[in-house]
């Protein structure tokens, strides 16, 4: 997720700002042992994970509430921003490091 600065956000924010879930079922719980849920990983880093789909819900209506974003994706669009992502980062070593 695109982070700049912190810009004086609380906490609960930056962490909703910062990461998204991916699309529950059966096969994503089970390919990602429940670390599907990243918003409730973030938030709740000590809990363990195969009770994030129990708190999601309360969360979720907790961001809705308080007109916060929760961001949830497919599996796919998931990956391809985590690729472009490292690609991203790739190139900003690469020209801050290899002088390009």
């Amino acid at each position: 997720m695109d982070i700049d600065h912190e810009k004086h956000r609380d906490w609960v924010t930056m962490q909703l700002q910062s990461t998204c879930n991916i699309e529950t079922s059966l096969f994503n719980d089970w390919f990602t042992g429940h670390l599907n849920f990243q918003i409730e990983h973030h938030l709740f880093p000590r809990m363990p994970r195969h009770n994030y789909h129990l708190v999601a819900p309360m969360v979720h209506a907790l961001c809705e509430k308080h007109g916060i974003p929760y961001q949830v994706k497919t599996m796919w669009r998931g990956l391809v921003d985590v690729i472009r992502s490292l690609k991203t980062s790739g190139d900003l070593w690469l020209d801050a490091y290899l002088h390009k």
